[in-house]
């Protein structure tokens, strides 16, 4: 279910060759996306070869926003970021043996669902942005041929577009153990320190002014917990105190007990 009224949705997708044509064509008609021949200013989806990337043609010193599961940053993550011990892994319960079966109702660029995955849990992701969406997928895809991830990321990542209150409302899979949430929230600071990722993300998405309404019916689905990553300084998501929240050098994990 994708959202082609989101504010995403006029973000246009470019072919970078004659040969990327028909491959951009049907991506843009999959995400209810525009196709452009050509573009000279503001973000653009831009296709070269198979890979999909986001791009700000006004700072092309900026660089593009690529889903790579295979990246090296995402490899020594999975093999030296703490495994089961880091702060996300314990405020969604993986432990010994016990991996739960997750939705991360926020996926973004899937980078949270990956570590969860890596250690070895079943990642339902939902995005509702059609753009980050056809990302997502596009990394999902060339992951399946990525000789470091392919033999178990396919297995345990599966991607659902729409919106988190609409899908949680009526969960189409299996039910989960674990809800994770990270919705996206306003930053004031301006620096050169805020990645590029987060640049281009607060212009195309901006902050999730409806994240409230997500917990409730992640409440209601979740078998076990709902996990949701805040900032230090930010309030509780629906002004809902969590049963107790797991810290780490820059967020906190609010966990809230469903049984």
């Amino acid at each position: 279910m994708v959202m082609p009224d989101h504010p995403s949705s006029n973000v246009p997708v470019i072919a970078a060759s004659e040969e990327d044509i028909a491959n951009a064509q049907t991506l843009a008609s999959r995400w209810h996306l525009p196709f452009a021949e050509s573009a000279s200013a503001g973000l653009v989806l831009w296709l070269e070869q198979h890979t999909l990337s986001l791009r700000q043609l006004d700072e092309p010193k900026l660089g593009g926003v690529v889903v790579d599961f295979a990246s090296d940053t995402l490899t020594y993550r999975k093999e030296h970021g703490g495994g089961k011990k880091e702060a996300i892994a314990k405020a969604c319960g993986v432990k010994g043996d016990k991996l739960p079966r997750i939705i991360d109702g926020t996926a973004g660029l899937g980078r949270d669902a990956f570590v969860l995955a890596a250690l070895g849990c079943k990642v339902d992701m939902i995005e509702r942005s059609p753009v980050v969406g056809a990302l997502l997928e596009n990394g999902l895809l060339r992951a399946k041929s990525a000789a470091e991830v392919a033999h178990w990321l396919p297995q345990r990542m599966q991607l659902y577009p729409g919106r988190s209150m609409d899908l949680l409302a009526q969960w189409p899979g299996e039910q989960p153990d674990v809800i994770y949430l990270d919705p996206m929230f306003p930053h004031r600071k301006k620096s050169a320190a805020v990645k590029k990722e987060m640049r281009l993300f607060q212009q195309l998405l901006g902050p999730d002014e409806d994240a409230d309404a997500m917990l409730a019916p992640a409440l209601k689905l979740a078998k076990h917990r709902v996990v949701v990553k805040r900032p230090d300084s930010a309030p509780y998501l629906a002004d809902q105190k969590p049963s107790m929240a797991i810290e780490s050098k820059k967020h906190r994990f609010d966990v809230y007990l469903t049984s």
